[in-house]
């Protein structure tokens, strides 16, 4: 079964949705027994960095999302803001984050985008894979998904990299590190090309 965790910072029925047609079992919860018995874990997120990671502290889930994703090494995917949850924090709160892939989230700004371009980065756009991952078949097509959003990660070791998008700058759009990954874009808002890569984290 794989868990979405429902902590009210997402529209997790959309990502539960959006699986169910993948053919993949799934639940979304703030319930520490069933998220202990995952075998698969989605974190999602929308809003702002220091509110998300507050309202994981205030669930008391912080501690069994470690011993998951870290511990039991569980297969673990981070969905726009729940990717960037996944670093050691955001320039948009003060807060740590997860800290499971070394990095930070920064914001678009004129300086770092070469250019000035309408933040936040909403829309259609394309992925350039970095290296071979079990969430993109790699069959040639050029991929394309739906963004949201006015910050971006930036990792402190390229071999976690996944992918990347052009928006002014390269950005990191997709990163994974042994078991765990995260993807900037949304899945749930991105058709066939969203429907496929959950198919393949479910069927990984």
């Amino acid at each position: 079964m794989i868990v979405v965790v429902d902590y009210g910072q997402a529209n997790v029925g959309s990502v539960v949705n959006m699986l169910r047609r993948a053919g993949a079992p799934a639940v979304a919860t703030a319930d520490r027994n069933a998220i202990e018995a995952a075998e698969k874990l989605i974190l999602p997120g929308v809003g702002a960095f220091d509110s998300a990671m507050s309202r994981l502290r205030e669930l008391d889930l912080v501690g069994v999302l470690n011993e998951v994703a870290v511990a039991r090494r569980v297969p673990t995917l981070g969905i726009c803001l729940g990717m960037q949850l996944l670093l050691e924090g955001s320039e948009e709160g003060r807060l740590p984050g997860l800290g499971w892939i070394r990095g930070r989230a920064r914001r678009f700004t004129a300086e770092n985008m070469g250019q000035d371009l309408r933040v936040p980065h909403m829309g259609w756009n394309e992925l350039t894979p970095c290296k071979a991952s079990r969430l993109f078949d790699g069959a040639g097509e050029r991929q394309r998904f739906y963004f949201v959003h006015s910050y971006h990660a930036v990792c402190t070791d390229p071999a976690d990299v996944l992918a990347t998008t052009a928006y002014g700058c390269e950005f990191v759009s997709a990163m994974e590190r042994d078991n765990i990954a995260g993807v900037q874009f949304h899945p749930e808002k991105s058709h066939r090309f969203g429907l496929r890569m959950l198919k393949a984290f479910a069927e990984s």
